[in-house]
């Protein structure tokens, strides 16, 4: 008995190599082509390797359909891209049944995959589609599948959702109930390049040559790292740091006097993204078991879209991310 379990550890371990090894080959080809935004692209490749979807916050022009179209040749997926507008219709995105007529005369209901069939979706602008497209749209997320006409159709795996919003122009759009958020493992804040990235930018984007990223993984490497996730260890100590600070971030008696700022907080479903983002990151990094210094780290783009301020919190300027930060504080 005891045999087999060395072995099995042995196996978990040679497979938590192979996996580091493709994922940061996988973040170095990234690099070439995505500068600046070395946090942003960590984050990333954690929401994928823990089997989740992101909502990416950032300003026009920081190459975060850059970084879709990067991540799915990186990683070998079908990525395909769609553009909220107010007018697009949730068969727009699931596809719809048409009706295809033989040379005999016989008629039959064909179905017609929509965009929502690829491995790695591009929801630009989210924000801008109305509530019943945004709604079909993280059914699909949720359920891993469709049902049009009575008929259910699975999506392919690995599906992951990379979702974008503006966070200037905000007329004539729909924000994401709170359910919805829910759904998302991170929000990921995407920021200005610091200077030299933006210089590189400047020289690696103008001229007549262009990076192209390599292939670095498949689809059924991804799958095998994502299973291997969830078989990463992980110690008393940062379970109770994750348990301890999703607890504290709700309004009660945990939170201390930081609970008469919070007017509702993160569910369970929090404490499951950070426990599979923490591992995520662990392997990411060739570690075989995460640290609370990676729960420190993913707490705030795990949380803050989990949480609101009351009004009183907010008339004092009081920040989500100022709050996260106390709590971490109380931890750390």
């Amino acid at each position: 008995m005891a045999d087999s379990v060395e072995k099995l550890e042995d196996v978990i371990v040679r497979s938590a190599e192979q996996v580091a090894s493709d994922v940061r080959a996988a973040k170095e080809a990234i690099a070439t082509v995505i500068f600046g935004q070395e946090r942003v692209v960590e984050n990333t490749l954690v929401t994928i390797l823990a089997g989740g979807h992101a909502l990416l916050i950032g300003v026009p022009g920081l190459a975060k359909t850059k970084l879709v179209e990067t991540l799915g040749v990186t990683l070998g997926l079908d990525a395909k891209r769609i553009q909220f507008t107010p007018d697009l219709m949730p068969s727009d995105i699931l596809g719809a049944e048409v009706l295809d007529e033989t040379a005999a005369g016989k008629r039959s209901f064909r179905f017609i995959a929509g965009p929502v069939f690829a491995q790695l979706l591009m929801a630009d602008e989210i924000n801008r589609a109305s509530p019943r497209t945004q709604s079909a749209l993280l059914q699909a997320m949720q359920e891993q599948h469709i049902t049009v006409a009575g008929a259910r159709h699975d999506l392919p795996k690995p599906f992951h959702v990379l979702a974008t919003q503006n966070p200037l122009e905000q007329e004539g759009t729909y924000p994401l109930p709170e359910a919805q958020l829910d759904r998302f493992l991170m929000e990921i804040d995407v920021d200005y390049p610091d200077r030299d990235a933006e210089r590189r930018i400047l020289f690696d984007t103008t001229g007549a040559d262009h990076a192209i990223p390599k292939t670095t993984m498949n689809a059924e490497l991804l799958v095998s790292a994502q299973r291997l996730v969830r078989r990463l260890p992980v110690g008393d100590s940062v379970v109770e740091a994750i348990l301890s600070l999703v607890r504290s971030a709700r309004p009660g008696p945990e939170a201390g006097d930081l609970g008469k700022l919070i007017a509702w907080g993160p569910g369970p479903r929090a404490s499951q993204s950070l426990m599979l983002a923490v591992r995520a990151r662990a392997l990411l990094d060739g570690r075989l078991a995460p640290s609370i210094d990676d729960v420190l780290d993913l707490a705030e783009p795990v949380l803050k879209h989990r949480m609101a301020l009351t009004f009183s919190a907010r008339a004092e300027g009081r920040t989500i991310p100022d709050v996260i930060r106390q709590l971490k504080s109380r931890i750390g």
